[in-house]
């Protein structure tokens, strides 16, 4: 199993969406995705028709209170499994800090998941901080899957991740970090700024970018208050097919090995 963070620290970039729509996409194909959500907003959880279901996120099992395995949750869409968020998650902040080397613990309660061989991929929903739940997330991933807005602000936010994530490489505590890609996201060809963002962030990070790009559409809005997936709720519509691509995408490169280090 590879452990993907989706992650942004700036908010409203479409990272939720992207986490839930892109998880439920892979599954569509027939790839075992588990899906964790690591922010206790709990929007994933929510997206997915689940409520809050006290006592079973990944907060429990960073305190030894239970293992992981007994925190998945079956989701209707065959090949999506989810650990839900919770609020006790907030408590992390404080207990966990107080451990033994606090960024690790993540890792370590990921590892027997890692190994069972149920599932191919684990994305992980991170929130939009750089606080015990972010920087968990990025000593416990391969690599990093980021979504970025198509305006000027997103790139400010994705330099600061950027350096955060060679910090956590040079740290020690998780050297072989890599990108699994940049998504651009809330892309409207109708106006001028998201086609010269889109050049610019593909001009400096070159192949990095994926090639898909997420489409603006009401559509997104409109499905996690209906607990669903832009797949389910508009299967037809530009939303849904864009993150088909996306999946499509990102099976070809995680198959050629395609995976980004120095950037």
């Amino acid at each position: 199993m590879k452990i993907i963070a989706v992650t942004n620290q700036k908010g409203g970039v479409g990272k939720t969406t992207t986490a839930v729509n892109l998880s439920a996409a892979l599954a569509e194909l027939g790839t075992r995705v588990l899906l964790a959500d690591i922010d206790p907003q709990g929007n994933a959880t929510s997206a997915l028709g689940l409520g809050d279901l006290k006592g079973q996120s990944l907060y429990q099992a960073m305190i030894g209170e239970r293992p992981a395995a007994e925190l998945i949750a079956p989701t209707r869409i065959p090949n999506l499994s989810v650990i839900p968020a919770d609020h006790e998650m907030a408590g992390a902040e404080i207990e966990v800090a107080r451990m033994d080397e606090p960024l690790l613990q993540l890792r370590r309660v990921l590892e027997s998941l890692r190994t069972s061989g149920q599932y191919d991929y684990a994305f992980l929903d991170c929130p939009p901080s750089l606080g015990i739940w972010m920087s968990n997330a990025l000593a416990a991933a391969d690599e990093l899957l980021i979504p970025i807005q198509c305006e000027y602000y997103a790139l400010e936010g994705l330099a600061l991740l950027v350096d955060v994530m060679q910090r956590i490489r040079a740290s020690g505590a998780n050297p072989n970090l890599a990108f699994a890609g940049l998504v651009m996201t809330m892309y409207d060809a109708r106006t001028n700024l998201n086609p010269a963002v889109v050049k610019e962030v593909r001009d400096h990070f070159q192949e990095v970018v994926f090639q898909t790009v997420i489409p603006r559409t009401v559509r997104f809005g409109e499905a996690p208050s209906h607990g669903r997936t832009i797949l389910e709720h508009d299967p037809n519509g530009p939303g849904a097919e864009a993150y088909r691509e996306l999946a499509k995408e990102f099976l070809e490169r995680q198959k050629n090995g395609l995976t980004f280090v120095n950037q």
